[in-house]
């Protein structure tokens, strides 16, 4: 059970994006489902996007060329936590397909995904130009900067997204949650209850600003913000180990209670839609 909480306080995945993959307490799906074969987002299986990825797959290497095809496959090994498989299956593909910034964008996001942090802003770079700026992957290069401990330049990013795209709950939680890592927690607090005050602000949003309460040790108020989206009992279990980490004093516990939440951030602008 300590495990299971550990992963759902230190990765809040989509979204994200980004799609989770947690060891036995695993939640398979993110709020990026595009090219989902069937089956709502929310009520996907890993049995679901098993027998995607397995159909993806045949499809994809009898034409590794189409872009499309290599984005949806990606999708669906990542969220069966294949997600170095899935970085390289859109790099055989970008090979073919250059220039195609929906393709880049998923395979910037992808790299991010294993940690290939500098090859994966490489990457993003070529899915935009400054003439034509894509707001989900200033997002995702800022999340990028913020997982390199980059926390400024981070910000920056967030704040050119937010010019393009007003009040967009992602990136206002990315950007708290970027606050959250510069230890300035006010401003993560204003950042996310702006975020979750918008009407189409999901769960993971909510979970991100019980997490920056918990943070400033308003322990209750954090898990009543939290039972808006989990069951009681799992919404205490979350801020009681919040509270033991952060009764282990230093930095390195307090970097750890927020974890990799900014991975949210890691929304492929290929897989919305939008």
């Amino acid at each position: 059970m300590r495990s299971c909480v550990a992963s759902r306080i230190l990765l809040l995945t989509t979204v994200a994006l980004v799609a989770a993959a947690l060891g036995g307490c695993k939640t398979i799906g993110s709020a990026d489902t595009t090219g989902s074969i069937s089956t709502s987002p929310s009520q996907r299986t890993e049995a679901d996007w098993r027998r995607d990825s397995e159909a993806l797959g045949e499809r994809f290497r009898a034409n590794p060329r189409d872009p499309d095809v290599a984005i949806r496959y990606a999708h669906a090994l990542r969220a069966t936590g294949q997600r170095a498989q899935a970085a390289a299956v859109l790099e055989t593909s970008a090979l073919h397909n250059p220039e195609n910034r929906a393709l880049l964008g998923a395979y910037g996001r992808a790299l991010a995904d294993v940690g290939n942090f500098r090859q994966a802003l490489e990457v993003l770079e070529r899915a935009h130009s400054p003439d034509q700026p894509d707001w989900r992957i200033l997002s995702v290069q800022g999340a990028v900067m913020d997982q390199m401990g980059r926390h400024a330049d981070a910000q920056r990013y967030y704040a050119s997204a937010l010019k393009i795209m007003p009040d967009e709950p992602s990136v206002l939680s990315n950007l708290g949650l970027s606050y959250a890592l510069s230890k300035d927690l006010k401003r993560a607090e204003e950042m996310l209850r702006r975020a979750t005050a918008h009407g189409s602000a999901d769960k993971r949003v909510r979970q991100n600003l019980a997490l920056v309460v918990g943070l400033q040790g308003r322990f209750q108020e954090a898990e009543t913000v939290a039972r808006s989206d989990l069951p009681p009992d799992e919404a205490a279990a979350n801020v009681a180990y919040l509270k033991q980490m952060l009764a282990q004093k230093g930095n390195a516990n307090f970097k750890k209670a927020i974890g990799s939440r900014t991975v949210q951030g890691l929304e492929p602008a290929d897989e919305s839609g939008s």
